[in-house]
């Protein structure tokens, strides 16, 4: 292979990966940095945030992959997801089961890293709820709620990484979190709504029907809801409470934005969700700063 057809299928690589795309990163990053200044109360130990952060990166990128050659031939009659490399006959799916094996293996060598073995064990069912995920559109009502497990589960991991164990709180955290990846893939999912009708597909804003809107507006409730009741069990003050506050106010104007159904609206709201993750991180990590 020369260098030019290698670059070209590293390229593919990256865009099976969604690299290219960092969106999903940073909504999977952000309730693990949340978990990861909590369970060290503001004081995360840097080798294990230097480790979650990379860990974060790499299972988003399997779970791409996998997400991809689950839907191969659904993202073939989806407009926006039509010509992606495996779906396009770019990549083979041995290629892409290989990579996402890869990676899987990559992750887990960084969990080994810190020899903790609470961690070793919690990475298992990371892995399975990463690599199911995507069949669950074929028979869960809601996925969203699963992938919200799934985008997660770096919480309880997190908390046993610093705390050798799993408290409530880090539940209570990955179920704040679950409301909140059902808020912003449901405004994903409406973006694809009519082509899901047609393939089969089962989502969430198919369930909601009329009442999307209003569902996701509960979820962003709920989230923010269970989050300062954690902030208020640890004692956080004005600065937390302040970026909650800036969170609920830019979902607020996500709400101008979907409530009109229109795809693209709806594509910006769930990109912008990124503000709202990075509002309630820049809020613990200033409040326990200042202390």
């Amino acid at each position: 292979m020369n260098w030019l057809a290698f670059k070209e299928k590293l390229d593919l690589y990256e865009k099976l990966m969604r690299l290219d795309k960092p969106i999903g990163i940073l909504l999977l990053l952000w309730p693990t940095l949340w978990a990861l200044w909590l369970s060290a109360q503001g004081r995360p130990e840097w080798t294990i945030g230097v480790v979650f952060v990379l860990g974060t990166v790499l299972m988003r990128s399997a779970g791409c992959v996998i997400n991809d050659y689950a839907d191969r031939d659904f993202d073939k009659h989806v407009e926006r997801t039509k010509e992606r490399p495996l779906t396009a006959g770019r990549v083979t799916t041995q290629e892409a089961l290989l990579l996402f094996v890869f990676l899987c293996l990559l992750a887990f060598a960084l969990v080994l890293v810190l020899e903790n073995s609470l961690l070793i064990w919690l990475s298992l069912p990371a892995v399975f709820l990463a690599a199911s995920y995507p069949f669950t559109k074929r028979f869960f009502a809601i996925p969203q709620a699963y992938l919200g497990i799934a985008f997660g589960f770096g919480i309880p991991m997190a908390y046993a990484a610093h705390l050798d164990m799993v408290p409530a709180e880090a539940w209570w955290l990955l179920l704040a979190n679950v409301f909140w990846a059902v808020a912003y893939d449901t405004e994903y999912a409406m973006v694809d709504r009519d082509d899901d009708l047609k393939i089969g597909i089962k989502t969430s804003a198919i369930t909601f029907g009329r009442f999307d809107v209003a569902a996701v507006m509960f979820c962003y409730v709920m989230t923010l809801a269970i989050i300062g009741w954690i902030g208020w069990s640890n004692a956080l003050g004005w600065p937390f409470y302040l970026s909650l506050g800036v969170a609920a106010g830019i979902m607020g104007v996500h709400y101008t934005w979907i409530r009109g159904r229109e795809r693209m609206p709806c594509f910006k709201a769930f990109l912008h969700n990124n503000y709202v993750g990075a509002a309630i991180f820049v809020g613990i990590v200033v409040d326990y700063l200042i202390r």
